[in-house]
């Protein structure tokens, strides 16, 4: 299969491509409508090369380019966390040609009202393709060993404890706040451009928890720099199965999963979208597949319809705006 690198301005396009349109479109033994897919199919990145939606799109851009013999771009268009994919995508036909791969910040932003159209109604889910959880890291100075133990410290202290962020309004910033809401407790908020200055802050002492992914943590829990004392999805994860959940511990309820999912315009054929569904669902259960998600800290999402992903879609909209208006966290 021929792979092909393009650049241009504000665009780096993977290409995954046949020269010819897919032998089996439109051919009913494949599974696929008819006549589909006749084109390039677009995913649509809404972060620079290399992070981790870009990873997981690429990924998963490939084995669908190999399976339907067909020509798949990923299409970084980076910025405004996000918005200008997300612009792009509401722009774009609802044909099954143009679909997204994004993380919580999707989510997050649409939550947070400031786009001039609800992205409830705006999007498609697609399928979900990962779960992703989060290790509450501490600093091996903080007298702690439990989440209670920390809440307890914390309420102790209120305000004293620093956490670090990915930045104002991102996921960490949101998930702690919501954890701080739920356990009745403060710390002061120091937002970072990005995990990893907030990781080595961690490291130094400079900021005493952090909720951070499992792959970035991993090297420091192993030399005892900080120490992990939870999960944050509502079960355990296979990755870490002797950490608790920040839920069984002394939070009940909580839950913070970042998910990254499939994404279309709204409106897309039910065909097409139930074949979208299908593949990528197929794809992230292949083995070599999940065992790939594995080492990067995901976990592959079981097997999930469209109706299913949507429902999920849905209440994390709405479990999120929910809080940001009831707890008037200050998000500019």
């Amino acid at each position: 299969m021929a792979r092909r690198l393009i650049g241009g301005a504000g665009l780096i396009s993977l290409v995954l491509a046949c020269s010819a349109i897919p032998a089996h479109a439109g051919q009913p033994e494949s599974g696929l409508p008819v006549n589909y897919p006749s084109k390039p199919i677009r995913i649509l990145v809404g972060s620079s090369p290399g992070g981790g939606t870009d990873l997981v799109a690429r990924l998963v851009g490939q084995r669908l380019a190999e399976s339907w013999n067909a020509n798949v771009i990923v299409e970084n268009r980076a910025g405004g966390s996000g918005v200008i994919s997300m612009n792009i995508m509401t722009q774009a036909a609802a044909d099954g040609y143009t679909i997204a791969v994004a993380g919580n910040s999707l989510i997050l932003t649409g939550a947070q009202g400031k786009l001039p159209y609800d992205i409830r109604t705006a999007f498609d889910a697609v399928a979900q393709l990962t779960s992703q959880p989060y290790l509450l890291v501490v600093s091996p100075a903080l007298p702690v060993m439990s989440v209670k133990d920390l809440v307890a410290y914390a309420a102790g202290k209120p305000g004293v404890l620093n956490y670090g962020s990915s930045g104002t309004g991102s996921v960490i910033h949101l998930g702690t706040e919501l954890m701080n809401s739920m356990a009745g407790i403060r710390m002061t908020h120091v937002p970072y451009k990005g995990v990893g200055p907030a990781l080595l802050d961690a490291l130094r002492g400079q900021i005493q928890m952090l909720l951070c992914n499992g792959i970035a943590a991993a090297p420091h829990l192993k030399s005892g720099k900080l120490k992990a004392i939870a999960v944050s999805t509502r079960a355990r994860t296979r990755l870490f199965p002797d950490l608790p959940t920040i839920a069984e511990s002394g939070i009940p309820g909580y839950d913070l999963n970042n998910m990254y999912g499939v994404y279309s315009p709204s409106g897309m054929s039910r065909p097409v979208l139930a074949a979208l569904n299908r593949e990528f669902s197929r794809i992230v259960n292949s083995p070599d597949v999940k065992e790939r998600l594995a080492t990067d800290g995901a976990e592959a999402a079981a097997p999930n319809s469209p109706a299913q992903f949507r429902n999920l879609y849905l209440s994390e909209i709405n479990k999120w705006a929910k809080f940001i208006k009831s707890s008037g966290i200050p998000l500019d």
